[in-house]
């Protein structure tokens, strides 16, 4: 299984999102370190909107995403784009 597709079970399985898009963004940064080509799964964007964000701050819904997806930030997961909204709340994308 991907991690693509870990971080998106994981998402799914707790916080039941009504959306949901987890973006390999890898791509983008390839040249920003040595030897880094922009290839495999090590910059993601995650796009969520689920009601267990209603009450939660802004840095608590991070913390929650980010506690849940640490193993895989341990593993190698360099980076995260996160933008966690409650259902209601406004999003740019």
């Amino acid at each position: 299984m991907s991690l693509q597709s870990r971080i998106e079970q994981k998402l799914l399985e707790a916080f039941h999102p009504e959306r949901l898009a987890v973006i390999n963004e890898s791509h983008l940064h390839a040249g920003h370190q040595p030897g880094f080509d922009g290839e495999g799964e090590t910059h993601f964007r995650i796009r969520i909107v689920s009601s267990a964000f209603s009450g939660m701050s802004r840095v608590a819904r991070h913390r929650a995403i980010n506690d849940l997806l640490k193993p895989e930030l341990d593993a190698g997961l360099h980076a995260l784009a996160v933008e966690p909204a409650a259902p209601g709340e406004p999003t740019s994308w």
